[in-house]
């Protein structure tokens, strides 16, 4: 039988324990790595939607402690940002729901109450803003990918677009330069297809067919592609954090399929489109985030 100071220590033990997960309890917790400029704007979103409690751990200081960092922190949901944190919270309990992002394609995932969003462009967003801003000057534009990229990304979205299903940089290169009656040429994020040797082969086929790319990012256009429609990160988050903040109150989003980003960035060359001969419309202008050079 305990003594009177015993039990009187083993309270105090309880109720500072008690006390610390209380202090400590997060709804939602975060894992990310913060020295990423996509991490902070995608964490930065969230705060502009989610108005309750959250904390942000790098993944390497969860690596092999997540389920228990999640149990000490009392989260109900778990928001994981890159394909490293990903990982790690496939082996999460499902009754935690997880949200993830920053990935270019969905990831094949078999984990009940699973939901994310990815951050590849899909097709259809050029087409409408090549049919809003260069109507007539763009009639077919090929798009080159993987077949999975194509089935998700341009899958019959547009009579303007033809896809051309690639499966190495050899193949890209060679469709490239067979390719005849395409006004422009859109690229899918593939790394396995577009290396450094064939992204290079790509705009000198560009600039010698007078064929524009379309780009993948800010860099793409930069390096010669005629304009690139890239997510906002922010964008990501704020969606991130609206799912969240359903899911608090008690809507079941976990099953809710992927979802491709809703908001982005316009970068345009200028100098591509008067060696091609294209007229730039002045609210494309306007509007771009940014015009090279």
């Amino acid at each position: 039988m305990m003594t009177l100071p015993q039990r009187t220590f083993l309270l105090v033990m309880v109720l500072c324990h008690l006390s610390a997960s209380l202090c400590h309890a997060t709804d939602v917790l975060v894992v990310g790595d913060q020295r990423l400029k996509p991490v902070v704007e995608i964490v930065s979103g969230i705060g502009k939607t989610l108005k309750s409690p959250l904390k942000i751990y790098a993944p390497s200081r969860v690596k092999g402690w997540l389920e228990a960092v999640v149990s000490e922190e009392h989260a109900k949901i778990v928001v994981v940002l890159g394909r490293d944190a990903i990982e790690q919270a496939l082996q999460l309990p499902p009754s935690v729901l997880v949200i993830y992002g920053l990935v270019v394609m969905p990831p094949v995932i078999n984990r009940p109450n699973t939901t994310g969003f990815y951050m590849a462009t899909p097709a259809r967003e050029y087409a409408e803003f090549i049919g809003s801003h260069f109507r007539g000057d763009f009639a077919r534009v090929a798009v080159l990918g993987s077949r999975d990229q194509l089935n998700l990304l341009a899958r019959g979205d547009s009579a303007l677009l033809a896809n051309y299903s690639v499966r190495s940089s050899f193949e890209f290169v060679s469709t490239l330069k067979q390719l005849n009656g395409a006004d422009a040429i859109l690229l899918l994020p593939d790394v396995t297809v577009l290396t450094a040797t064939a992204i290079e082969e790509a705009y000198l086929l560009s600039f010698r067919k007078h064929i524009p790319l379309l780009g993948i990012s800010e860099k793409s256009v930069k390096d010669g592609a005629l304009f690139a429609l890239v997510v906002d990160p922010v964008h990501v988050g704020r969606a991130i954090g609206e799912y969240a903040t359903r899911a608090l109150k008690g809507a079941n989003v976990g099953q809710s399929p992927p979802s491709p980003p809703r908001k982005f960035d316009l970068f345009v060359n200028v100098d591509t489109a008067r060696k091609m001969g294209i007229r730039l419309p002045d609210d494309v202008l306007r509007s771009a985030k940014r015009t090279f050079p």
